[in-house]
């Protein structure tokens, strides 16, 4: 570790699902890198099962828009992960924009995460964190590479029963609140609508405070579902017969700004049913993002 160079108060970036990461100065290569540090002291069987699984992920992931790990380092009673560094994550990029994004990069933005994630899949793995602060940008030409694998899942078909405790809060699909455990690659997709819209907005689209808030914020927006919108819904664990029935939105007066392909595409990702929601590769064809392929 004596190669890389930071200070524990000033340069710390911030903290992943299971470590601080810091910002530090590799002094053989003179370039900047995020050192995710792991104390294993406090870890009665070792490394974390989470860290376990994310290096064995990253180390078989090899894609522009997915952050680079670039070395492990065991040491004492510490484990480092060695990541490129980028300069702020989306959430702070939306905040330093003061909640406007240019319609071009929200774009690039879009398409990029779409790459990325479908590349994800290719590879039979599910995210299961797509959330603003897990996407980091590079703002010399403004790159967004996906992060913070700890909660990232391999898959197979059929696919096994997975855990419904996944995915933040906000970025949570209905079917995960509902208590369902037999979720595929659509869970990226509700998550990245999400975000999309958040891009567009400048402000989180479902900030519930709670499960069940969670999906109340969701109903008052898309209309309460039903077995004719999401087959077999009521046949779900946490799925109450007594739920409020309210009509969906306009979404347009929630998040405004985008043209009608932005609408139709949002829709796509947001559908009850996951069955029904757009893949990322058919994403990555949709209308709204054309001009963006166009320049690929």
């Amino acid at each position: 570790m004596e190669k890389y160079k930071y200070n524990k108060e000033k340069d710390k970036l911030g903290e992943g699902t299971y470590g601080i990461v810091y910002k530090a100065l590799n002094q053989e290569t003179n370039k900047l890198v995020a050192l995710k540090s792991i104390r294993l002291d406090s870890v009665d069987e070792g490394v974390p099962c989470t860290a376990i699984r994310e290096i064995g992920l990253l180390i078989e992931l090899n894609h522009p828009n997915i952050v680079k790990l670039e070395e492990i380092v065991s040491e004492d009673s510490c484990l480092t992960l060695v990541f490129e560094h980028c300069d702020l994550d989306l959430k702070k990029y939306i905040e330093k924009c003061f909640g406007f994004i240019k319609p071009m990069v929200m774009k690039s933005f879009l398409y990029q995460l779409l790459k990325g994630v479908s590349y994800c899949h290719e590879m039979h793995i599910l995210h299961r964190d797509i959330k603003p602060q897990n996407l980091l940008i590079n703002l010399n030409g403004l790159e967004l590479k996906i992060a913070d694998f700890g909660l990232a899942r391999e898959f197979t078909v059929p696919s096994r029963k997975f855990s419904s405790e996944v995915v933040t809060l906000w970025y949570r699909p209905p079917e995960v609140l509902l208590g369902s455990h037999n979720y595929t690659t659509s869970i990226d997709m509700w998550s990245i609508g999400c975000v999309f819209a958040e891009m567009s907005s400048g402000k989180p689209l479902f900030p519930g405070q709670s499960s069940d808030d969670q999906l109340l914020k969701i109903f008052k927006i898309l209309g309460t579902p039903n077995n004719e919108i999401f087959p077999n819904i009521v046949d779900l664990s946490e799925w109450n017969n007594d739920f409020p029935k309210y009509k969906p939105k306009n979404i347009k007066n929630i998040v405004p700004g985008l043209p009608e392909t932005g609408y139709d595409l949002l829709a796509k990702f947001l559908k009850y049913d996951p069955s029904q929601r757009l893949t990322a590769n058919q994403s990555i064809a949709h209308e709204y993002l054309s001009d963006v392929n166009n320049k690929q």
